[in-house]
């Protein structure tokens, strides 16, 4: 066997060798980063060496790690080049280009730190009929290393109306499309669908989840932050009925798990400094069906101070689970084998 071979089966057994690690208590708790996007919305990044500098402080030892499917224009009437996608009204359009700049860097580097990535794809228009025609090019062209898809941008307020075509949406004919690929592949798929618009109460935007969820039973759908988002809590305080809406959705929808990245924090997780009993009680319930992520985006300086704000919620946990939702249920939904 060649020295290529040998990395790639190490590549393909360390995931798994991960979970049998023993649990850590608190103090030594091991994370797995389940959402962070390793350019921001100029495509711009810190880079790998950041990242893992960043990664070895916070005792993060496994991320699941995307471009961003969108790229900030700068226009030439702007007064400065924007930074963020809400910098100034110029749109933002779909970038393909981030899934290659990702395996670039990744492929670089040596197995032992590829081992600790997870890539996923991301960089398609979830509208476009034919998205999953890049998925099944960037599958081909970097075999064994694409481990899920997203995160897929639909319902996510104002991006959503600064992104130039027609509005995404969770069951989008396109996107059913790509859920079947990433059932037939066993490929996870992170899913940011806001659960409403920052000006309406109710959940407009339960049905369009449901479908997708209904419809693709064999698909992991992974629902970044459980719909919600900064500019819903910036009108709205918090989603009122989301705690009853992520319950019934766990109960009926065998495929669906959740991410608790940032916007889950407060003010559903934790309210000052201490844990929700009523969302202790859910995760309990449904111990791997919840996992942690940052959704830090190209910057990486805060890795550690926001992968550890989850630690009252997680103290406050039974060890196992708490290991299940810091680091181990995110593995455990990546591919068993390179086919």
């Amino acid at each position: 066997m060649n020295d290529v071979s040998v990395n790639k089966v190490l590549l393909s057994a360390l995931p798994a060798l991960a979970l049998l690690l023993p649990t850590m208590a608190a103090a030594d708790r091991i994370y797995t980063d389940a959402q962070l996007h390793y350019v921001n919305f100029v495509q711009e990044t810190d880079g790998m060496k950041a990242l893992f500098r960043a990664m070895d402080e916070a005792n993060i030892h496994d991320v699941a790690i995307m471009g961003l499917g969108v790229i900030k224009k700068w226009e030439e009437s702007a007064p400065k080049e924007p930074r963020y996608y809400m910098g100034d009204e110029a749109p933002v359009y779909y970038y393909s280009a981030t899934d290659a700049m990702l395996a670039q860097d990744i492929l670089a580097l040596p197995a032992e730190q590829q081992a600790r990535l997870h890539p996923f794809i991301s960089g398609f228009n979830p509208t476009d009929m034919n998205a999953v025609n890049h998925i099944e090019m960037m599958m081909e062209m970097h075999p064994g290393l694409w481990k899920g898809i997203g995160e897929i941008l639909t319902r996510h307020d104002d991006l959503t109306a600064l992104t130039k075509g027609e509005t995404p949406r969770a069951n989008h004919p396109a996107l059913m499309r790509v859920y079947e690929f990433a059932a037939k592949h066993d490929l996870p798929v992170i899913l940011h669908s806001n659960i409403t618009s920052k000006r309406e109460a109710k959940p407009i935007y339960r049905e369009e989840l449901e479908e997708a969820l209904s419809r693709n039973p064999d698909t992991k759908i992974i629902w970044a932050h459980a719909g919600t988002s900064a500019e819903i809590h910036r009108y709205q305080g918090r989603v009122e009925g989301l705690f009853k809406i992520v319950s019934d959705l766990l109960a009926t929808y065998d495929n669906l798990y959740i991410d608790l990245s940032w916007t889950m924090l407060d003010p559903y997780l934790i309210h000052d400094g201490q844990a929700d009993s009523d969302w202790l009680g859910l995760v309990k319930a449904y111990p791997d069906r919840f996992m942690a992520g940052t959704d830090l985006v190209g910057r990486f300086d805060n890795l550690g101070k926001n992968i550890h704000e989850f630690e009252p919620f997680l103290d406050a946990l039974p060890n196992d689970v708490a290991d299940r939702v810091a680091r181990t249920n995110l593995l455990g939904l990546l591919p068993k084998s390179d086919d």
